[in-house]
């Protein structure tokens, strides 16, 4: 589906509103895919949105689980809290996370999957948006992949009468068996109508050691986690409003437990060697933005952002032979931009500039049995007293050539500086410096056509650039890779390009919701990791260079159809492949081979009952084909993927809802029916076995 109520749960407010009598739904926006607001069917783009409610529903772990129901993405987890999505081939830094338009990608972010979405509370989003394929034009460097927005919650005072003091008040709770799991929330919304709110929030996860069917519980699988967010939201006048908000998030005491010797060997694969790889976590964001609409004069919106984030992270380390060490870094990011939106003769044109500034300090301590320091190391997980400055200035313009097609075409200049203080050259040991800047121009050109005078039916398409400058983990990365690998510091790369074509349908009645896209996405000097042959510390030695060419392409399919005016079907299809080159060995020769991780054949079937005007059933199932088309380090990952590739699944979900009143719902589920043991591909860990899961929501 391109977005995810009409594909897994039936909205709790719409059987409510179904209740009254009232069968009206709104149609859904977005403002990422275009920085318009954009109903869906007029975007030329694949869209998946999803809605608090379906949060409330799902109550998912993190922020990536909320795209497991759309099977076009591969959620890996290398541990648990730390799921990375694989959105149309690439993760990790291939793909952009925006909070309420602010980047959450810093120059710390490393290759390959890693654990920084899951700082982003799922419960603090009114609405998180997906945008695959977006390109760099709209957002700079990083949106590969996709590009996905997160819609922070907010108390907005235009639904309340003038000068009315409102207060309201939530009250989340979930558990679930397998996971041993407890997650509680508190919210609370005070102001005055048409003119102030304020919302604060509190999360509070305590998540238990995983039950696997067929491996027992996963030692070391669970962890805490907290989080604090805050928001006010101010009308100076009807059409300019101000936001100011601040927002923490803080894991503890996550395992990465595939490399240590409490990983448990599953379908072949390998247990680690170390006695321990635990690490914390913290993020924080502070910002303020101004916004007004349908000013008079050349300029109709104006919509400007400053921010301060700050992203933490330490990890501590027992080797086989009993040595300790910790390392981690403390980076901060200022954030600056500025979006401006005009009505010409020539069509409507977004257009701005933005910029943002990393600064990173980063350490690694030698310890001893007792912990103490016993040698202070040259830099921790990349370059230490690191500089990073983005750069970027942007123009779109959507032109209606008629009533029934519309063009969008734009393009971004973008200058990046790195600056890396300290780093260690892999050679001499000694410390060394480095400095480099590039420029790049991106482009794009979309259209979407609607047939017909409904406009139930569009067809969509174009071509978008995309780029990645190399960061810091890139040109100075010291620490561990894959399995029984370390990438040591590649100061010399360039950025990398892709040229993403795609073109997709969408047909939207009463009864029958379907949709299509088929994307090919180009790859140009792709940074690859590539041995050396030298091994260092009990581990091979890699590096980065530019110079994989390759492809990846791959089909998406949804639909949905109400049989009745209770039953009704959903189902969903996708498919990915692709080739890059790769550097196998330490020979200079490089090798054409499938993709990394590649999504499997994957698809979701189900059928959903309306039991009473409040009330809602729904089996569903996850199914996912055997992945064997594995590249020369896909096999050598032995911690996480099986000789072979990963099996495939077929995962049942049984799920009840029950809107008890206006103010309570409760939602309850059986999910993995069959107590199915698998792994999502390119997991360090398996799955819950079967699980009951409790839920509730009650407002005052």
């Amino acid at each position: 589906m391109r977005y995810l109520i009409p594909i897994l749960y039936i909205s709790a407010c719409q059987l409510f509103a179904d209740s009254a009598g009232d069968s009206q739904e709104l149609e859904p926006i977005t403002v990422t895919a275009t920085r318009f607001n954009e109903l869906v069917n007029d975007v030329p783009h694949d869209v998946h949105l999803i809605d608090e409610i379906d949060i409330l529903e799902d109550m998912p772990r993190s922020l990536p689980e909320t795209f497991r129901s759309n099977p076009g993405v591969l959620v890996q987890k290398t541990a648990n809290g730390k799921g990375s999505p694989f959105i149309r081939g690439f993760t990790g830094f291939r793909n952009l996370l925006l909070i309420d338009g602010i980047r959450l990608n810093n120059a710390a972010f490393r290759e390959g999957p890693n654990q920084y979405w899951a700082t982003v509370d799922p419960l603090s989003a009114s609405r998180v948006e997906l945008i695959k394929g977006q390109g760099s034009v709209l957002y700079g460097s990083d949106a590969i992949g996709g590009t996905v927005n997160v819609i922070t919650k907010n108390a907005d005072p235009l639904t309340y009468r003038k000068d009315e003091l409102f207060s309201e008040g939530r009250i989340i709770y979930q558990g679930s068996s397998a996971e041993q799991s407890h997650t509680g929330r508190a919210e609370g919304i005070v102001g005055i109508g048409q003119s102030t709110g304020v919302i604060l929030g509190y999360t509070d996860r305590r998540i238990g050691n995983i039950k696997a069917s067929g491996l027992g519980e996963l030692p070391h699988t669970g962890f805490d986690e907290v989080g604090f967010d805050l928001r006010m939201d101010h009308y100076f006048s009807e059409n300019v409003r101000g936001t100011f908000a601040y927002q923490q998030f803080e894991q503890n005491d996550l395992w990465r437990v595939h490399k240590t010797i409490y990983g448990r060997s599953w379908e072949g694969t390998s247990v680690g060697r170390e006695l321990r790889r635990s690490g914390d976590q913290s993020r924080r964001l502070a910002y303020a933005q101004i916004k007004a609409d349908d000013l008079d004069g050349p300029i109709q919106k104006i919509h400007t952002s400053l921010s301060w984030h700050n992203h933490e992270e330490s990890r501590y380390r027992i080797k086989s032979s009993g040595k300790a060490d910790q390392q981690g870094f403390d980076l901060d990011s200022l954030g600056a931009w500025v979006q401006l939106e005009s009505d010409t003769r020539i069509g409507k044109l977004s257009y701005g500039t933005s910029y943002y500034r990393d600064q990173a300090d980063t350490f690694r301590n030698d310890l001893d049995q007792e912990g103490n320091v016993i040698r202070e190391r040259i830099q921790g997980p990349f370059g230490d007293d690191s500089k990073y400055e983005q750069f970027g200035v942007f123009i779109q313009d959507q032109i209606n050539v008629t009533d029934h097609f519309n063009i969008n075409f734009g393009s971004r200049f973008t200058h990046v500086i790195a600056d890396i203080g300290n780093f260690e050259d892999p050679v001499s040991k000694n410390a060394s410096s480095m400095k480099n800047d590039w420029d790049d121009v991106s482009s794009s050109l979309r259209g979407v056509y609607k047939l017909g005078s409904s406009g139930k039916f569009n067809i969509f398409g174009g071509a978008s650039q995309g780029f990645r400058a190399p960061n810091f983990s890139d040109l100075s990365r010291l620490d561990s890779a894959r399995s029984n690998e370390i990438e040591t510091p590649s100061p010399d790369l360039d950025p990398e390009k892709f040229l993403s074509y795609e073109l997709g349908s969408r047909f939207d009645d009463n009864k029958l919701s379907a949709g299509i896209s088929i994307f090919y996405t180009d790859i140009r000097d792709m940074i690859v990791r590539t041995p050396t042959g030298r091994v260092i510390e009990d581990e091979l030695e890699v590096i980065k260079k530019n110079g994989s060419e390759g492809y990846v392409y791959g089909i998406e399919l949804d639909a949905s159809y109400e049989i009745s005016d209770r039953f009704s079907a959903f189902g969903s299809f996708a498919f990915n492949d692709g080739m890059a080159d790769t550097f196998p060995d330490s020979s200079v020769s490089s090798r054409s081979e499938p993709i990394s991780r590649l999504l499997p054949p994957s698809g979701i079937l189900g059928l959903r009952y309306k039991l009473f005007d409040s009330q809602w059933l729904e089996l569903s199932s996850f199914i996912a084909a055997k992945q064997d088309n594995l590249n020369t380090r896909d096999k050598g990952d032995t911690q996480r993927i099986p000789p072979g590739g990963t099996p495939g699944y077929t995962v049942f979900n049984l799920r009840y809802g029950f809107q008890l009143s206006e103010q309570l719902l409760l939602t309850l589920s059986l999910e993995n029916i069959t107590d199915e043991e698998y792994r999502i591909h390119g997991s360090g860990q398996n799955e819950p076995g079967i699980n009951f899961v409790f839920g509730a929501s009650m407002t005052f």
